[in-house]
């Protein structure tokens, strides 16, 4: 399969997606920020002096989502029919883990949309928890699945 981002003389375009049809399409990303345990237990207990860490997160994640295309330069501007954000927390670990789900209905799909609400989510983890310790590491972002359009459905599998 060729890129189709750029025209005859290389130059960037967007995707002409007039002529597909318009289906249901679903994506789930998700991805990871590694934290000291001593950011991990503010998190849990809420003793976070900038807030509800993990609130504020999803909550930038779903804007995130709604400005995919202000910040992607060849995505189309989608109309968002459902976004979530949800955490998972490995104290154990020091993990916590972010996975954003988008769906919609139209001519193209929104893998960038459920990354980019992943990446903020994270983000805003990392800025909100800064002042107690700045070795965090966001890692594994990636798609876990889609569905829907012309490539089908995918699925994340480990290599």
């Amino acid at each position: 399969m060729g890129l189709n981002h750029f025209d005859k003389n290389g130059n960037a375009v967007m995707v002409d997606v007039s002529d597909k049809p318009v289906t249901h399409r679903t994506a789930t990303a998700a991805g990871s920020i590694q934290v000291s345990s001593e950011i991990m237990a503010a998190v849990k207990s809420g003793n976070v002096k900038k807030g509800d860490v993990l609130g504020v997160a999803r909550v930038a994640g779903i804007m995130g989502v709604k400005r995919t295309s202000e910040l992607i330069p060849m995505c189309h501007p989608l109309p968002i029919q459902k976004c979530s954000v949800d955490f998972e927390t490995d104290e154990d670990a020091g993990m916590i883990r972010v996975f954003c789900t988008v769906k919609t209905e139209g001519k193209t799909g929104v893998e960038m949309e459920a990354l980019t609400g992943v990446q903020v989510a994270l983000l805003t983890i990392y800025d909100m928890c800064k002042a107690i310790d700045k070795h965090m590491v966001m890692s594994d972002i990636h798609l876990e699945e889609k569905t829907g359009g012309k490539s089908g459905d995918f699925c994340f599998e480990e290599k």
